[in-house]
């Protein structure tokens, strides 16, 4: 599925200038090489302030904090997603609202987003996921948010880089969230993540949540968190930002070859929403009927791929107490069931990618 080997040998010399960078300066945690990351990607994300933290999953957790959820208020979110997406509203002791997806983007269904925003007055946020790399339909779905007075968090944790009608993830809602797990697009080597703003506020906010709720040393406005970002991790991601685009590129390319070799093969390619300008392919997802049947064909023939996400969020056992039930979001549930994602990596040689797409079409013949 993910060749990191492949991409660190084209970067190795780079990566370890930017460790050893680090290590001979003994500043380890934020440092002016986190401040440094920030300032590249608020440029990046075309947002004015970035704050760096210790993974994906803080930052969604952090934004939550900072736009004041907790006990008592209501979170709007798909169930299609991984668990994070849904838990950072949990853990703050508020409650995960479902509303189910479109059949053909995975990302938040506008239509449905209308009707529980209807049933769910207390909603206090709206979380959409930018999947697999392509945005939401940010238009519809800040429309429905702005007339309610609600703020949008973006989980733009698999997006980095894509845009919606030419404007960047991250700087499309009140709070653009980040992963740099190593699988994602700009990968680094262990956990980190980002959240961008346009809102000075919210940005000194989440400086403060991050560092033990702490502005000035030793003295605690409220009650915050350990999410600094290690400067290891911020000198990686400085040496590889620069290769993102051209990642980005191959990526895109091999999307189109898939579409290309699979064109009368009986599956569902990736789609965008119009709006979608730029789809940066965090993961080439099909849909595939016999779904399983079919990755356990590819596996017999030594080629990986991954579902993603076989167990919706609404059906998890942690959330049983949120009394969900099978059939609630059937668009979601479907898609458990019929998406596989393929290899697309950068590096992916051709003939590795022409030997997937033969395996698929051999497999429906």
């Amino acid at each position: 599925m993910l060749d990191l080997r492949a991409q660190h040998a084209t970067i190795r010399s780079e990566v370890l200038a930017a460790v050893e960078r680090v290590v001979d300066s003994q500043m380890f945690v934020l440092g002016p090489e986190v401040a440094e990351l920030e300032c590249e990607l608020a440029g990046y994300c075309a947002a004015p302030y970035a704050v760096a933290c210790a993974s994906g999953t803080d930052a969604l957790i952090l934004a939550m904090r900072a736009l004041g959820i907790g006990p008592g208020d209501e979170v709007i979110t798909v169930p299609f997603s991984f668990y994070a997406t849904a838990s950072c509203i949990a853990l703050t002791g508020a409650r995960p609202v479902f509303t189910d997806i479109e059949p053909d983007t995975f990302n938040m269904d506008q239509r449905a987003l209308e009707r529980t925003l209807e049933r769910h007055p207390r909603t206090k946020a709206i979380l959409p996921v930018h999947l697999f790399g392509a945005c939401a339909d940010m238009d519809a779905i800040n429309e429905l948010a702005d007339g309610r007075g609600i703020p949008v968090v973006e989980d733009a944790a698999q997006a980095i880089g894509a845009e919606w009608n030419g404007r960047r993830a991250g700087s499309l809602g009140r709070i653009g969230c980040f992963s740099f797990f190593p699988t994602k697009n700009l990968g680094g080597g262990g956990d980190g993540g980002l959240l961008t703003t346009a809102d000075r506020t919210i940005a000194e906010r989440l400086r403060s949540l991050r560092v033990h709720g702490s502005k000035q040393r030793y003295f605690h406005e409220e009650l915050g968190m350990n999410s600094r970002l290690d400067a290891l991790q911020a000198a990686i991601l400085r040496a590889k930002l620069p290769y993102l685009d051209q990642w980005t590129a191959a990526r895109q390319s091999h999307a189109a070859r898939f579409a290309e070799l699979l064109a009368g093969v009986p599956v569902i390619l990736p789609a965008a929403a119009p709006g979608c300008t730029r789809h940066v392919f965090n993961q080439f997802t099909i849909r595939a009927p016999r779904r399983d049947e079919l990755k356990q064909y590819l596996a017999e023939q030594g080629i990986q791929s991954e579902t993603y996400y076989p167990l919706p969020l609404h059906l998890q056992q942690c959330f049983e107490n949120l009394g969900y039930r099978a059939g609630d979001f059937p668009v979601s549930e479907a898609a458990s069931r019929d998406c596989l994602s393929l290899p697309a990596y950068p590096e992916l040689p051709a003939e590795d990618l022409e030997t997937v797409a033969a395996a698929i079409r051999s497999f429906y013949s």
